[in-house]
């Protein structure tokens, strides 16, 4: 029996481009095995981001790691929970951190693992691990190293309502305010991250654009190329044409040549033939005159 975690759990340490073959192939292994409920689950794995790859890779390659960013997470929520202003300003300094080395860490086992990542990746990876922190499930996912995609964005912990405790009294106020002073500073660099995305993302458009003005000259550069190499081959095409029939004329008259030459040997045979029975009857002519002289008395005749 196919095992879907097991399947999940290889598929998501794979990289993005190596998921969806894996992914087919397990599906088509199910359903052979006649397990269509099972191929069904498999299917409907999502490929991860870039971004969610290298976040995974990075719960995959320090699980002590991973458990303490879970334990952080942990403790953000209680202070948020409870309006422990001083244990925020502790802990959000401690997250900005920690946030910060895990993303260098996630880009430099991505780089190991034969896959670069820029720095807008490396932003979406920081931008996860904080969504991980507030998000429980999404925890539990990534510590896994199965995190299938990213998970919706929170500022601030915003969603987490706070708790009375018991025996707070006065202070209370105090950590109000502290606990305003802290969302406002989260909304300030959630606008700052907005701000370097859109900077980012301004970025990446100039250099799409660059790049598809780089892809026109080289399509243009590549139908002349393909242009020229049309008519060179034309050319040569009707070069081999009359290759072909000078070579046949030759062959041609190699053969002409060859029957003359046979003929003009044969006349020469001939010749000779001829001109040997011409001396000798040239021959046998003046032996007959000879005789004809002496029979008819002896006195030779003129010869005419």
């Amino acid at each position: 029996m196919v095992d879907v975690d097991a399947v999940a759990t290889e598929l998501y340490g794979l990289r993005p481009e190596e998921f969806t073959a894996a992914r087919d192939a397990h599906v088509a292994e199910a359903r052979k095995a006649g397990e269509r409920d099972t191929a069904k689950r498999i299917a409907a794995l999502r490929k991860p981001t870039l971004a969610v790859w290298a976040v995974n890779l990075l719960a995959r390659a320090d699980a002590d790691q991973a458990r303490r960013l879970l334990e952080l997470g942990r403790e953000l929520r209680g202070a948020h929970r409870t309006l422990a202003g001083e244990d925020l300003r502790k802990l959000s300094h401690q997250q900005h951190v920690v946030i910060a080395a895990m993303a260098t860490e996630a880009r430099r086992l991505a780089g190991d693992a034969g896959q670069e990542v820029s720095e807008g990746v490396q932003r979406e990876v920081e931008q996860i691990l904080r969504t991980v922190l507030a998000d429980p499930d999404a925890a539990e996912a990534w510590a896994r190293g199965v995190l299938a995609k990213a998970p919706p964005q929170v500022v601030g912990f915003a969603e987490l309502a706070p708790v009375d405790v018991p025996g707070a009294g006065p202070p209370r106020k105090r950590r109000k305010a502290e606990v305003e002073v802290e969302a406002k500073e989260a909304e300030a660099e959630a606008k700052e991250t907005d701000t370097r995305a859109e900077q980012a993302q301004a970025r990446a458009r100039a250099e799409a654009d660059r790049t598809h003005r780089e892809a026109e000259r080289t399509g243009e550069a590549l139908a002349t190329a393909e242009s020229a190499r049309a008519r060179a081959r034309a050319g040569l095409g009707a070069l081999d044409e009359r290759i072909t029939d000078l070579r046949a004329q030759l062959d041609r008259a190699r053969q002409e040549r060859d029957g003359l030459a046979a003929a003009a040997e044969e006349a020469d045979r001939r010749h000779q033939q001829a001109a040997r029975e011409a001396k000798a009857a040239r021959a046998e002519a003046r032996k007959a005159q000879r005789a004809l002289d002496a029979a008819i008395g002896g006195t030779p005749r003129t010869r005419r």
